[in-house]
């Protein structure tokens, strides 16, 4: 049986809390691009993810679909149907590889929000960290050209380069169709200023992935770009 507590999310129930209310959930397996919630959907369920990774599509007013962003072990996503009780959702998520997901019924989560502030809290500070992504995102949409919101992706999806202080490196590769659709452009914007950064050496292709080899300069950029957008 799982156990909620395993989760951040419930790590402040009891656990008599715990031994009770695991027994209300359920879970499902999916395998790699199986469809977990699609466009549409009704149900008003919180969804957690006990072990593989989902990515999140939003439709937008105009039709276009943009990648929203990605979940793995112990995250958590369905919190704003369960809360707001809306009537279909926005978003299409769908399973990158082999993903256990746990089902915890609205009734349920919102009698736990009702009955632990703890639990309630932390919510709150996780849709806080979501919110502040989101008007990053927002704000570059809003302000910077295409080839500033890739450097800025760039560096979001990136990690440190073990052994490499000065250099961050995302792994396995992005695709360039899916940074696309990352940041709202064309496929061919991202591939022609890929290529441009490297040949002035900013980014480095390797077996293991995209490294960014000179930070310095892509966060100069980035801060060229913002200070362009604030005139």
């Amino acid at each position: 049986m799982v156990s909620l507590k395993s989760f951040s999310l419930f790590a402040a129930l009891t656990d008599e809390q715990d031994k009770r209310f695991s027994t209300m959930v359920r879970t499902n397996d999916y395998g790699e691009n199986e469809l977990v919630l699609d466009f549409e959907d009704s149900s008003h369920n919180l969804f957690l993810i006990q072990s593989g990774r989902v990515r999140v599509i939003l439709r937008i007013a105009t039709g276009r679909e943009v990648i929203l962003g990605e979940f793995a072990d112990g995250e958590f996503f369905g919190e704003m149907a369960a809360i707001d009780n809306s009537t279909t959702r926005s978003a299409n998520v769908t399973a990158m590889t082999r993903t256990r997901v746990v089902t915890v019924p609205q009734s349920l989560f919102l009698s736990i929000l009702r009955d632990s502030p703890d639990v309630a809290l932390q919510l709150m500070r996780s849709m806080a960290i979501l919110i502040r992504s989101l008007n990053t995102r927002l704000a570059e949409h809003a302000f910077l050209p295409a080839k500033y919101r890739l450097y800025s992706e760039l560096i979001r999806l990136s990690k440190p380069r073990k052994g490499h202080d000065q250099q961050r490196i995302i792994s396995p590769p992005p695709i360039q169709l899916e940074l696309a659709e990352r940041i709202g452009c064309r496929r061919e914007v991202v591939s022609r200023e890929i290529a441009k950064m490297e040949r002035e050496n900013v980014v480095e292709r390797s077996r293991g992935g995209l490294i960014l080899a000179d930070m310095n300069e892509l966060n100069r950029r980035l801060s060229e770009g913002w200070n362009a957008g604030a005139e």
